[in-house]
């Protein structure tokens, strides 16, 4: 594999094992970002600080995120892909020693924003795995590799939530730490090589993004849905580990941890969600991903002090949110061939700044009225989505 060439568009199937390839690469460096949310409560008490002010080291690492996505990625529409991937993995590698050696709350965030600033390769992968799918599997490849980046998310929190338990908070990042160099050293030997696509400064990179938002209506509407679905997930996960350990419960951080298996259920079905986006109006399928995630929370609203309950809801959320996604990218991956980094930095942009607002918000309605504020605050972003998504509906029948 590492020495072929990327041919975009490629007519003919993709090889199943570099998509696999490329989907296993996006789940362990997607990881690095949520390892965090079961470890909040014990980060809380190590430097004894208040939910608010450690619930905020999530939000910045949000933050990060959507500021590496805006001034990193669109350098995959010029750059040799392959490269940028190794090197962000150098400078996450850096980020997760900086984390696991913090020794207060200030350094801590600081780390966490650089962690979430370079952990921007999924996004970058995403983008040439579609670039190297043939038009009519372009659906289900993104869906495969999408699958590997949601079950990294979700066993993100199952691997830091038993880690931390037995051996702390900073053995999650140190061990993260030697899964990046790894990565890194396989990555450099197993990526296709790359091709220019753009000839474009970076300035002019940056600033063809603007005009990407105002002349792709496509592009503008699945961010708002991405930005809403996303944002009320992660109102959910970063208060999980708050809900365990209240009554009736009273659980640790490791019990939240292994909710990240329950939603591997969800996550699996990406291929089939990506199956149905190649044949069936990819819209429709975004609208009735975005009803499912409204379901989940009230769900878990009614019947989560019951576990079963929380398990349900979990296995819906997490089937609607990749759903929605997966939707959602395959329209914008249809739009402009030579721009599909650009195209994803302000979709991805748009959504993790919706992620980190929904942080904010979840741990605020956790503070202000506990799991009512959670699903509260989950129901009203869902109901955001579907105002948008029927008014826009008939706009289009108008």
């Amino acid at each position: 594999m590492g020495a072929e060439t990327v041919q975009e568009d490629n007519p003919a199937p993709l090889d199943r094992r570099l998509v696999w390839m490329m989907a296993v690469a996006c789940t362990l460096s997607i990881a690095n970002l949520y390892y965090v949310q079961p470890l909040l409560a014990e980060m809380g008490q190590s430097f004894r600080v208040s939910v608010n002010q450690i619930g905020f080291v999530a939000t910045l690492m949000q933050f990060g995120f959507a500021a590496g996505l805006l001034l990193v990625v669109p350098l995959g529409d010029r750059y040799n892909r392959r490269t940028l991937i190794v090197s962000m993995l150098g400078v996450v590698t850096l980020a997760l020693i900086l984390v696991a050696l913090a020794p207060t709350v200030t350094v801590l965030t600081l780390a966490g924003f650089l962690l979430g600033f370079a952990t921007v390769v999924p996004q970058i992968i995403v983008p040439l795995a579609a670039s190297l799918a043939a038009p009519f599997e372009r659906g289900k490849v993104i869906g495969t590799v999408m699958s590997g980046l949601l079950i990294g998310i979700l066993l993100a929190r199952t691997f830091s939530g038993l880690i931390g338990a037995y051996l702390g908070w900073r053995a999650v990042y140190w061990s993260a730490a030697v899964i990046m160099i790894v990565l890194a050293l396989a990555l450099r030997f197993l990526l296709p090589k790359d091709q220019q696509r753009s000839t474009m400064s970076y300035g002019q990179l940056l600033r063809s993004l603007g005009s990407l938002i105002r002349t792709e209506p496509i592009l503008r509407e699945a961010g708002v849905f991405y930005a809403l679905s996303f944002g009320a997930f992660s109102a959910f996960w970063v208060t999980l580990t708050f809900m365990l350990q209240s009554p009736p419960y009273h659980y640790g951080s490791e019990v939240a941890g292994l909710f990240g298996l329950v939603g591997v259920v969800g996550a699996f079905a990406a291929s089939f969600v990506g199956r149905l986006a190649d044949r069936l109006n990819i819209r429709h399928v975004t609208g009735l991903a975005l009803l499912i995630v409204l379901c989940s929370f009230i769900c878990m609203w009614l019947t989560g002090y019951w576990l079963w309950g929380l398990i349900v809801g979990v296995i819906l959320l997490d089937l609607g949110v990749q759903g929605t996604h997966i939707s959602n990218q395959t329209r914008v991956y249809s739009l402009d061939p030579e721009a599909r980094n650009r195209l994803n930095t302000v979709y991805m942009v748009t959504g993790f700044i919706g992620g980190a607002l929904g942080s904010y918000l979840g741990t605020w309605g956790w503070s202000l009225a506990g799991w009512n504020g959670v699903c509260s605050v989950g129901c009203i972003l869902l109901v955001a989505a579907l105002v948008v998504y029927a008014i826009n509906s008939k706009r289009k029948s108008g």
